[in-house]
C-alpha cells in the first residue's frame, strides 16, 4: 500500500496549528482562572470553540482525501483538498476573535467554514463517484 506522503506532510502542519489552538486555550484558561469552562468569558469561549471546530472537521476530511491519495487520486486533486483544508482552518480562528458581522468576521469566520464545507463535500463526492465507477 502506498504511504499517503502529500496527506501526509498537510497534516503535520494542521497537527501544529492545533497544538497552537490548544496553547491558546490553556493561556486563556490559565490568565482568566478558568479550570473547566469559559467562565463567562468571551475571548475563552472563542478559542474553545475555534479549537473544537478544528477537531469536528480536520479528521473526518484528512481520512477522506488519505483515503483518495492512497487510492491513486491526482496528487493535484490532494494537494488542492489539503490546501483548501489547511486554508480554511487557519482562516476559522482569526474570525472567532472578530466582533459579528465585521469584514474580518465574515472573511475568516464564514470563509473559514465555507470553505471547509467546500473541502468536505468535495472529498465525499470524489469518494462517492469513485465507488459509484467501481473504484
Amino acid at each position: 500500500m502506498q504511504w499517503p506522503t502529500i496527506t501526509a506532510g498537510y497534516l503535520g502542519v494542521l497537527a501544529l496549528t492545533y497544538a497552537v489552538l490548544a496553547v491558546n486555550v490553556i493561556r486563556l484558561r490559565a490568565s482568566g482562572g478558568s479550570a473547566f469552562g469559559d467562565g463567562g468569558d468571551e475571548k475563552l469561549r472563542n478559542a474553545i470553540r475555534a479549537h473544537a471546530n478544528f477537531a469536528e472537521y480536520v479528521p473526518i476530511i484528512a481520512l477522506m482525501v488519505a483515503m483518495l491519495e492512497v487510492a491513486g487520486a491526482s496528487a493535484i486533486r490532494v494537494h488542492v483538498l489539503m490546501a483548501g483544508l489547511l486554508l480554511s482552518r487557519l482562516m476559522h480562528p482569526l474570525g472567532m476573535s472578530a466582533k459579528p458581522k465585521t469584514l474580518r468576521f465574515r472573511l475568516f469566520r464564514t470563509g473559514g467554514m465555507w470553505l471547509t464545507l467546500i473541502v468536505l463535500v468535495a472529498s465525499a463526492v470524489t469518494i462517492l463517484s469513485r465507488l459509484a465507477r467501481g473504484y
